[in-house]
Parts: C-alpha cells; sequence; structure tokens
C-alpha cells in the first residue's frame, strides 16, 4: 500500500531561511543608508550579507519591495523597544504621556538598541523620498504624530489655536530629531561629547520640559 507523504513540520524560528532574511534586511539597511535606495545594488547587499543573489528574489520580491521592508522592520523593531505610551495610559496626565512620547522618541533615536543606521536612512528618505515614505507615514508616522497632536492640544487648552497646536506638536518632533541629525555637528563644536542611554536620557529630559514651557504659553495666549 503506497503511503501518503507527511505533511512537512513547521518552519523552525532558526532555520536558515529565516536567518538569511533577518540577515539580508540588516545589511541592506545598511548599504541604503550608506548610499540610498537608487544607488544600492542587490548584488552588494547579497554580497556583504553572504547570500545569493536570488535571495533577495526569494525573500522579497525585488530591491523596492526589500527597501519597503527594512524601513517597516528598523521601525518594528524600534517601536517595539520603545513604544510611544512608554509605560503611561490612557488615564495618565498629559504631561506624563508627553515625556513618555518625548522619551520613547529620543530613544528609539539615539539607544544603542536601535538600529544605528535608521537616523542616516530616514534622513536620506526626507530628501529623496520613495513610496516606501507614503507606506510607513500611513502605517506608523500619521497615527503617532495624531497622538502627539492630541496631547499638545490637551495640555494647551480648549481655546488654543489648532494651527498653533500643531507648530508645537512639529516643534517637539524637530528637538527630537535635531540630536540625532546634527549628531557630527555638535560633537565638532564640543557639545555632544557624551553619548549612550544616560545622555539620551538627558536630552529628553530637556526636550520634554522646554516643549511643556512653551505649550502652557501658548494656552495662556488664548482668547
Amino acid at each position: 500500500m503506497r503511503r501518503t507523504p507527511a505533511t512537512p513540520p513547521a518552519t523552525p524560528p532558526g532555520n536558515p531561511d529565516t536567518d538569511t532574511r533577518t540577515r539580508l534586511l540588516e545589511i541592506a539597511g545598511e548599504v541604503f543608508a550608506e548610499q540610498g535606495f537608487r544607488s544600492a545594488t542587490i548584488r552588494d547587499i547579497c554580497s556583504r550579507a553572504g547570500a545569493n543573489v536570488a535571495a533577495v528574489n526569494y525573500h522579497f520580491g525585488d530591491k523596492e519591495a526589500l527597501y519597503r521592508d527594512v524601513l517597516e522592520h528598523a521601525h518594528a523593531t524600534a517601536l517595539g523597544r520603545y513604544p510611544p505610551d512608554l509605560g503611561t495610559t490612557p488615564t495618565s496626565s498629559a504631561e506624563d504621556r508627553l515625556r513618555a512620547f518625548v522619551r520613547a522618541f529620543v530613544l528609539r533615536l539615539l539607544d544603542d538598541g536601535v538600529p544605528a543606521w535608521l537616523g542616516k536612512l530616514m534622513a536620506r528618505e526626507m530628501v529623496e523620498p520613495t513610496g516606501a515614505l507614503d507606506e510607513l507615514v500611513e502605517k506608523s508616522l500619521r497615527p503617532m504624530f495624531r497622538r502627539l497632536v492630541g496631547i499638545v492640544g490637551e495640555l494647551a487648552g480648549p481655546g488654543a489655536d489648532p494651527a498653533g497646536v500643531r507648530l508645537c506638536a512639529q516643534s517637539v518632533v524637530g528637538q527630537c530629531i535635531f540630536y540625532r541629525h546634527a549628531h557630527e555637528c555638535l560633537r565638532r563644536l564640543g557639545e555632544d561629547a557624551e553619548s549612550g542611554r544616560g545622555k539620551a536620557e538627558a536630552i529628553a529630559d530637556h526636550v520634554a520640559r522646554f516643549s511643556l514651557a512653551a505649550i502652557r504659553s501658548l494656552g495662556e495666549g488664548a482668547p
């Protein structure tokens, strides 16, 4: 009697395919950050990852899909480590929620536990945007910005100008990313000699205090 072949077991988490895919994502992130999407090549990425050039097609489909998955993977890793609420709840005070939002944002940008190339890659994406940015905005960045606008509006009060509230939210974001994108300039000025978790925590505390003062003044100026 002929036997029916057994169903193959589920792919274990440590299998070569999974390892190759993860390695490609990490190496591709570094290459895209160094060279940009348009200049980076599949051959270079696969060579650095120690993978066959057909591996990108097998795991992702093409370079554009790989780039999109790199951005999503890096942001998911960063958000998993430092989510925007960072231990607060909807019932926490607006001040505590703002501090948590800023702290999580700064740590995602500066902490060693987050892919070091993510900030550089996002800086490139701002200068030369691709279709991947549209997806990232809709899936992740827009919901986070709405959260921040809501917190700022709550702090400013019901009489605050909505346009002013959005500008304040944008200023909070601008302060956070400044310390990542201006790192080399600050280092040369002697203003960024320290690094690591302690430095990031100090920056987050400063940005939160500075922002809270500005947001409160916005509310005080409301008619």
